[in-house]
Parts: C-alpha cells; structure tokens; sequence
C-alpha cells in the first residue's frame, strides 16, 4: 500500500503509548500521509525485548532505546496522558495540554518491575544509566533470586547465567510448569532443561511469603527469603519478574465501561472499543485472547491504522484473527526454546532467528536510524 489519500483537515489520530505497537501504527499512518501525534512518557523507543540483557552486559543498553524526535519530527510528544475526553474527542497529559483527535489508538501496554519493565517518566539517557546501576548490582552480587517463572523471569535466570556462569542464580516459581500455558507442553518443558543445562536452581510451585519485605534489584548481602513451603534461604540480589498490569490510567476513567476484568479494552474483531467507531486500542490493552507479545502488538497495529485510512477513503474494515501461538525465547545469548505457528522450533533456530541479536536490527531498521556501534 502506499500514496496519500486526500485528507480532510479535521483528521487527527492521536496515538497514546509508543512502544511496538504505537511505532507501527505512527510509521503506517506516516507513510500514507495521515496527521497523527505520537504520545509517550519516555523521549525514545525502549526495545524491550531486549531489556534483560541490558541488565547484564554492559554498553548494551544504549541499543535498546530509539529516539523518538528523530524518527518522527513533531509528530511526536513527550508526556503521560491522565484523561481522555471521547465526548470533545481530545487527551489531557500531566502538563495540563489538551490534544484534539479524529481517531485515537490506545497503546499503553503493561507496567511492571524494572529491568524487564521501564515505567518511569525520563529521558532515555537516564533510563540508560538505570539499566547500568542495575549491571553494576548484578556484579556485585553472588546469588540471585528470580521471582517468577513466566516468560520474563526465564529469559532473566538464562541471562544472568550465561553472562556470569559463576553466580548462583535461584528461580522460584508459584507453578509446577514454567513460561505461558499457551506454548505447546514440549516448549515449556525444553525452558526447564534448558534453565537446569545452564545450572540455574528452580523452586517450584512455591510462592516467596515476605516479597513485600524484599528490595528488588539492589544488591543486599544475606537478604533473607522465606517460601510458603516453611523454607528460608539468604541471597544477595532479587529481581522480581511478577505482577505486570496492563497501564489503564489514560482511560479508566472515560472508557471504565469497555474494559475488561484484567483492566484491558474491548474490542471487536476491527479492533475498535466497544461502542465507538473511532477509538482503536492495540497491543497488551487491547483484549484478545492471546500471548501479550510485541510480535501481536504490531499485527494488531497495522489492522487499526488501515482500518483509520480504510475509513476515510469509504473501503471495507480489516478485521484481525488469532491464529496459532508464535513465541520465542531467548534464553541467553547463546539457546532458546519457541515455536512458530503452533510447531516447536529447534533450539538453534531460535538462537539464530532472536536469541543472538533479539531482533534489535529490526526495530533500528523501523525508526529509520542507525544503532549505535
């Protein structure tokens, strides 16, 4: 698809969260010459994805983030959105600015603990220096605690153990079985050899009883952890890889009526909120039953802007389908577990497709921009 359509001067989409699923509707909307304001907290991109190697490699951090100014001009605007108006169609930020909107698309994605989340208002060069604190804690540390053995918290124990095969590292999980229950049993089950192959020591179905007493990811020599099975054991570090929500605060309040248990919106198959027909949300915030994956994010992405162009040139809606679960986990630098489509991926596969790079090539490639060398 390509070519501008022509535009009526009242069209505006405002597009609130900027990680993938907001570049990939901005960089849609870009190319077919649709007015768009891209709305995020942080000044860059965070290529998340790769967040927890840069919690252990040093250098690596500058990688992960983007500016945003540099892909999108003064289609973009730093700030945290507190309020939308869907009757005067405009979003309110913190500063106390209003921004007006035709179409607006809903990207706010999930929050959760640092390093495998960065929900802070800053600049990416601060952000950069908190994933180097947190290389810096990990160094200093002998043992380290892993809280939760989704996703997040393997690729984590994997990292830490790659990076420095000498550190203990401890994985506590609440359930028998790791990573996401959607993945085939086989992946799951190749996570759990391929943590004990890297010497990684797993507790599961067992709960830590006094995480709210623990600081996470700041080295504290002989930290005690208790379980809910009555044992106790003493660690240096505890990075916590639990307890992600879905960001609601943009639009609790206005849209409280869509949204689902989990805080998500709902939407129909065009991906539009329920009861409107010019508000979009996408990615983790959007409720569809699947993996919240970036990989979805963009797909889901690409459906809301056509469908924003489709309507104003008076074509038929695009409507999104799940298909079957695509997943890849890397799990160091050097293994990884996943599959495609539903089918079990070789480990070296996975390696070669993300584990090596984590598909930080892609995102540069996206924004237009160079990586740092």
């Amino acid at each position: 698809m390509g070519g501008h359509l022509s535009i009526d001067e009242s069209v505006h989409v405002v597009i609130v969260g900027g990680g993938f699923g907001g570049i990939a509707a901005a960089q849609h909307l870009k190319h077919h010459g649709v007015p768009f304001m891209l709305i995020d907290s942080l000044d860059a991109f965070h290529h998340n994805v790769a967040a927890l190697r840069a919690s252990v490699q040093s250098g690596f951090a500058r990688q992960t983030f983007i500016p945003y100014k540099e892909t999108f001009g003064l289609s973009f605007l730093q700030g945290r959105v507190t309020r939308i108006d869907t009757t005067e169609q405009y979003v309110v930020l913190d500063s106390g600015k209003e921004v007006r909107y035709s179409h607006l698309i809903l990207c706010t994605g999930t929050g959760g603990h640092f390093p495998g989340k960065h929900n802070s208002v800053d600049s990416y060069k601060k952000a950069i220096e908190k994933y180097e604190d947190i290389v810096k804690e990990i160094q200093a540390s002998d043992s380290v605690l892993v809280v939760g053995g989704g996703a997040t918290g393997l690729e984590m124990a994997a990292e830490i153990r790659t990076e420095y095969p000498n550190k203990k590292v401890i994985l506590i999980h609440s359930r028998e079985t790791l990573a996401d229950p959607e993945l085939l049993p086989s992946v799951r089950e190749q996570a759990k050899q391929v943590l004990l192959e890297k010497g990684v020591e797993l507790l599961l179905g067992q709960k830590v009883s006094n995480l709210n007493e623990l600081e996470f990811s700041v080295c504290r020599k002989g930290t005690v952890v208790k379980t809910d099975k009555g044992e106790e054991f003493t660690v240096d570090l505890v990075v916590c890889c639990t307890g992600s929500k879905i960001n609601a605060d943009a639009y609790n309040s206005s849209l409280g009526g869509c949204m689902a248990e989990n805080n998500a919106l709902k939407v129909n198959n065009h991906m539009q909120v329920e009861g409107f027909t010019n508000v979009y949300a996408v990615g983790d915030c959007a409720d569809v039953k699947e993996p919240k994956m970036a990989y979805h994010a963009g797909l889901h992405a690409a459906v809301a802007a056509t469908n924003i162009i489709n309507s104003l040139s008076g074509k038929a809606l695009k409507s999104y389908h799940t298909g079957n679960v695509t997943m890849l986990l890397a799990m160091g630098r050097d293994d990884g577990v996943g599959q495609f489509n539903g089918c079990k991926l070789p480990r070296f596969v996975v390696v070669k497709g993300k584990s090596q790079g984590l598909l930080l090539w892609k995102s540069w490639r996206e924004m237009g921009q160079k990586a740092p060398s």
